[in-house]
């Protein structure tokens, strides 16, 4: 890519137009979209012009909002126009929702009727909910028609649809009944009836189901497309495998961001600028910080037990990092199941008994190692080496308990679990293991 945009800003130098148009006739509207984001901004406008009209309309949508913004400004009412009209609907939603109050008031004003009432339609929806999503260009067909009258009306309406190969069959009221794909059509004979070939064991969607929900069906049922219904069961959409994947980056982004502390946000990383990078992190580091503070006072508390035993000292960095991993490793593998669906609430009990054997075993392990370690190497005496070691154990077991429980409360009360990952977890399963290690230090030693 680099090297096709260091040659067309060498024709865009030495104006060679009719080149440049030819070169980009030939591209993706994928790929002419990357090249917008390292074009020139005062170059855009001119780029775009060459392309052709469908290409054209096919790249904005691609791009992303800054390109986005920087053309419609750019735009003369009647390239405005012809853009936006050929957009599919939700790809317009999409355009619009993340445009200034000033330019959404100008790109409506310069739309089709029909279209501005569709757009208008959609954006009323919840933003997280399979309605704000779907688009409203989908083939319908009726029972009664046969195959033959079923390919008359693709071939008449199928070019402005986003897709042609899943067919709605929808009664006079718009009810949908039945489905029915290009295949289907293709291997029945001429004169069968749409009743007869549609099949009607139909799974949809509402408009105000949650859109990550959606996505979902697409990956467990293999699905290019989704029908959505309103509260009386009318087909008013579709939503298509492309925007079920646009969701599932989505969730995943957020949910990363949200796993590493980070507010999440919908700017790529190398558009977001340093002061709202900050106002991102800032919040969760302060919170942390403080909720750390905790930390600080229960090795406060035992000051006494400390200057009693001062080597108990270099092996609190130990204990504290090892039951941080141990309750992220435990979180993130909860945090994912219960993202795909494969944990519920009700298997609290069976996840606790797991990760308890779990932790058992991964503390005896570590607990073997690291005693052999303390005494070859370390060259402590056996009891303290029993207190590291017995703390080690009980550590692990204490932050897996808590680091696969805590994001399932959090989805039950209503949460994203993806909060309850490493950094709060580590938190609180630091202030656990000093409580521990102490309690077990004074007991054994008798200090304190």
């Amino acid at each position: 890519m680099q090297e096709k945009l260091e040659i067309i800003l060498e024709l865009l130098e030495q104006r060679e137009f009719p080149k440049l148009g030819a070169l980009l006739k030939e591209m993706n509207p994928a790929d002419v979209a990357e090249l917008f984001e390292e074009l020139p901004r005062e170059k855009m406008a001119l780029v775009f012009r060459l392309l052709p009209k469908e290409l054209a309309a096919d790249s904005f949508a691609y791009m992303e909002p800054d390109e986005q913004t920087v053309l419609v400004q750019a735009f003369s009412d009647k390239e405005l126009h012809d853009v936006v009209n050929e957009l599919y609907v939700d790809d317009a939603v999409d355009m619009i929702e993340e445009m200034p109050a000033s330019l959404v008031k100008r790109i409506l004003r310069h739309t089709d009727d029909e279209t501005r009432r569709l757009i208008n339609q959609i954006l009323n929806y919840p933003k997280d909910s399979a309605g704000s999503i779907m688009t409203m260009e989908y083939v319908d067909l009726k029972r009664n028609m046969t195959v033959e009258q079923a390919f008359d009306r693709i071939r008449a309406i199928g070019v402005e649809k986003e897709t042609v190969y899943t067919c709605y069959v929808t009664d006079s009221r718009r009810k949908l009944k039945g489905i029915v794909t290009v295949k289907d059509l293709l291997l029945a004979p001429k004169t069968e009836v749409i009743r007869d070939i549609m099949e009607t064991n139909i799974i949809y969607v509402s408009t105000q189901t949650d859109k990550e929900e959606v996505a979902g069906l697409f990956g467990k049922y293999d699905f290019l497309a989704v029908p959505v219904v309103d509260n009386e069961e009318r087909l008013v959409g579709i939503v298509t495998v492309d925007d079920a994947i646009d969701v599932i980056q989505e969730e995943a982004t957020e949910d990363i961001e949200m796993m590493a502390a980070i507010t999440p946000t919908d700017r790529p990383y190398m558009k977001t600028g340093v002061f709202a990078t900050w106002k991102k992190r800032i919040p969760w580091l302060l919170l942390l910080m403080i909720s750390a503070t905790f930390t600080g006072s229960i090795i406060t508390s035992f000051e006494d037990a400390l200057a009693a035993s001062v080597v108990l000292t270099g092996f609190i960095p130990m204990l504290m990092d090892t039951g941080g991993n141990a309750g992220g490793q435990a979180s993130v593998s909860i945090i994912r199941g219960l993202s795909l669906g494969e944990i519920e609430f009700r298997d609290v009990g069976r996840i606790i008994w797991k990760e308890g054997r779990v932790a058992l075993l991964c503390g005896l392990t570590l607990a073997a190692a690291n005693f052999v370690k303390l005494l070859l190497l370390d060259r402590v005496s056996m009891a303290v080496a029993a207190v590291v070691c017995s703390t080690l154990v009980l550590t692990v077991l204490v932050a897996k308990v808590v680091g696969c429980t805590l994001p399932i409360l959090a989805k039950r009360i209503g949460f994203d679990p993806a909060v309850m990952a490493s950094p709060f977890i580590t938190t609180i399963v630091d202030a656990l293991s000093l409580l521990i290690y102490f309690q077990i230090a004074c007991a054994v030693l008798h200090i304190g």
